[in-house]
């Protein structure tokens, strides 16, 4: 397979871990390409002017209805500062100013237009968020001020207004649940879309250029464990989490500046003493965090073996019975369950030391607004409503402040889980680039109606070992090729390069085109469908008709399969262990009757099969008039070849009839 680069192997918040998540969550919202991270972060500036000038707005048209429906005292006691700044704005130039802004921020993606018109609809997603968030943050700002005039009204024994202002807080809950539910679903939509378009890329990628055959993922040493994981589930997580922490920041920025302008009136020494504590908590919790990132990760990759070893059990049932194995296979699962165990384990302790220290953080942020406020209160400095208001705004900054303190768990896990698709992305990166790479001799493939390989040397795709040197040989129209020799020393690796499997050599190869060529290996593959998609395989299940199925069944003698299925092709079941080895390769001989390609690859594509049944597909290659290429064991398989290329050690080779060849045995 394609060498690859090591797995991450570097567990902390480092450029390394920033370069692969923006490799993997941009190209959503704006293509790679050279200097492109400027213009992505040109378009979120874009659009966070967009939409504060948007929100300006709206809060001026707001504020200006406010002032004529609510009651007065409401404007007084709560948004009296609010209306006076709204009016001082529109006697200033400001209105302009954000005029200016918003027109800017459109000009900038009217600019980059080209660019993002097939990714209109995250943009617009996007900035609905945000604007959300900036409503939702001035809801919480208005419901601080009512809960303030409310303990007033409660000290003061105002009923009236108390019942007022109830009635207003009420009103305010009531519409703010349109505005949370909003905030509730758009991330949610947002983020399954994503992850359609990162599923598609990704399952784009890996089954582009065969990546998902160079990589090699089952090998001890392979450079990405468990590939289907990582599309899967990471790719969920990551988009899902991408969103839920894009809004806890945005929220956490928005959710500081406005309570920290409210807490700063109250109290300065409070504001500063909140900011150098939760700095200090941060700290504290990114030093423990990126122990817990290669936690985290290690038991993502152990849980994915322990179900591979599982699924691996379930693949293999019958032979695994026939061996009787069952202790073995149990040993093997098991161990593979204590590894996964044993990490996560060491996952619940971390765990546990971050949730005690986060209690603790807690626990402790709760006394300095007492500490700081009640003595105001009792001066006469403050009236008793800032007490809970000065509490509610420090639980909030404190909150903001403190994201990556109660969230270090979720982030590690995110970090985790950017590693695990970053170093798949760059394996596959690395694959894609090999394949143009011109550093290393490569064995070039020409098109043409025959089969010729001329001075082809064949080596291990990591270069180490020397299959084949210097091979001429070539195949006439509607002649068979047979390839012999001991087991191990290349003969399956030489259909691979025909195939274009592997290049890795010199010399050149001519061969018909892919789609005219069609490869039967000694255990064909059963893909997860009905019948019909089983026999037309890999063309789509309507390109041929119920009577050219049954044909093709009955020309390699398996039409007896239909017997006691009523569903006929449409039947649904588990055909690699419903259907016997030999069955298996039958079916993949009907497969040759439907597509009639000009060409095909078997290798030892009759094993499982009697002499009769030998006989008889291999006659049906003849008479169908498809030339073929064979590797096999089998004396009788002299009779359907009329030459014979025998692999000798040392790479060395030799081309001999089959007359020749039988007469050497």
């Amino acid at each position: 397979m394609t060498a690859s680069p090591p797995e991450i192997n570097r567990f902390r918040f480092d450029k390394k871990l920033w370069d692969s998540f923006i490799q993997i969550a941009q190209p959503y919202f704006y293509p790679l390409e050279k200097n492109s991270l400027w213009a992505f972060f040109g378009l979120l500036v874009a659009l966070l002017m967009v939409v504060v000038s948007l929100t300006f707005f709206a809060l001026v048209g707001v504020t200006k209805l406010g002032e004529v429906v609510l009651p007065a005292q409401f404007v007084e006691l709560v948004a009296k500062g609010l209306v006076q700044q709204v009016n001082t704005w529109l006697q200033s130039p400001f209105l302009g100013i954000c005029a200016l802004i918003f027109l800017v921020g459109a000009g900038v993606f009217a600019a980059f237009w080209r660019k993002i018109r097939h990714r209109w609809l995250p943009w617009l997603m996007l900035g609905g968020l945000i604007f959300l968030l900036f409503a939702i943050n001035g809801i919480n700002v208005g419901i601080t001020y009512i809960a303030r005039v409310l303990d007033n009204s409660l000290v003061a024994k105002e009923q009236a207004s108390f019942w007022q202002f109830l009635g207003i807080y009420v009103l305010t809950l009531v519409i703010a649940l349109p505005v949370r539910g909003s905030l509730s679903y758009l991330p949610l939509k947002l983020g399954l879309l994503w992850r359609e378009w990162l599923t598609d890329d990704f399952l784009r990628r890996y089954f582009g250029n065969r990546v998902y055959y160079r990589l090699d993922s089952n090998s001890a040493d392979t450079a990405v464990d468990n590939p289907d994981q990582r599309i899967t589930e990471d790719v969920k997580a990551f988009t899902d989490t991408t969103l839920s922490f894009l809004i806890q920041v945005f929220d956490a920025v928005l959710t500081l500046i406005s309570f920290t302008a409210i807490l700063w009136t109250i109290s300065k020494q409070l504001t500063l003493g909140l900011l150098a504590y939760a700095v200090i908590g941060t700290a504290i919790s990114v030093l423990a965090g990126t122990k817990l990132i290669r936690i985290n990760f290690d038991q993502l990759r152990l849980e994915a073996n322990f179900r591979y070893g599982m699924v691996h059990v379930r693949d293999n049932a019958e032979t695994i019975a026939f061996y009787q194995g069952e202790t073995q296979e149990r040993r093997q699962v098991r161990d593979r369950f204590g590894q996964a165990l044993q990490n996560f384990d060491r996952l619940i302790i971390w765990n546990t030391i971050l949730s005690v220290y986060q209690r603790f953080y807690d626990y402790f942020s709760r006394i300095p607004p007492y500490l700081i406020v009640v003595p105001l209160y009792f001066s006469g400095q403050q009236d008793f409503g800032v007490i809970s208001q000065s509490i509610l705004a420090f639980s909030q900054i404190l909150g903001a402040l403190s994201i990556i303190t109660y969230q270090i768990q979720e982030i590690s896990r995110f970090a985790a889980g950017i590693n695990r698709l970053g170093s798949f992305e760059q394996v596959m990166r690395t694959v894609e680039r090999t394949e143009t790479d011109r550093d290393r001799p490569r064995i070039s493939t020409e098109y043409g109606p025959l089969l010729r390989l001329v001075d082809v040397t064949l080596e291990t795709p990591d270069y180490r070992k020397v299959l084949v040197k210097d091979l001429n040989v070539s195949l006439a129209d509607q002649e068979a090729l047979l390839i012999v020799g001991p087991s191990g020393f290349g003969k399956t690796s030489l259909l691979r390069a025909i195939a274009g499997l592997w290049n890795s050599g010199q010399g050149r190869i001519e061969r018909p085109a892919t789609q005219d060529i069609l490869f039967l290996p000694q255990r064909p593959y059963m893909l997860l469908g009905d019948l019909r998609s089983q026999l037309v395989y890999p063309h789509a299940p309507g390109r041929f008709s119920d009577a050219e199925l049954l044909d093709a069944l009955e020309r390699v003698n398996l039409s007896y399969i239909l017997d006691d299925r009523p569903e006929g092709f449409d039947a649904l079941e588990d055909w690699s262990s419903v259907f016997s080895l030999g069955e298996q390769q039958r079916l993949a001989f009907a497969r040759i009757v439907l597509s009639r390609p000009k060409f095909a690859i078997l290798d030892e594509g009759t094993s499982a099969l009697d002499v009769a049944n030998e006989h008889r597909v291999y006659s049906l290659l003849r008479d169908l008039g498809i030339s073929y290429v064979s590797v096999g064991h089998r004396p009788t398989l002299c009779d359907f070849h009329e030459t014979v290329l025998e692999i000798l050690p040392e790479s060395q080779w030799r081309v001999l009839s089959s007359d020749e060849y039988r007469a050497q045995q």
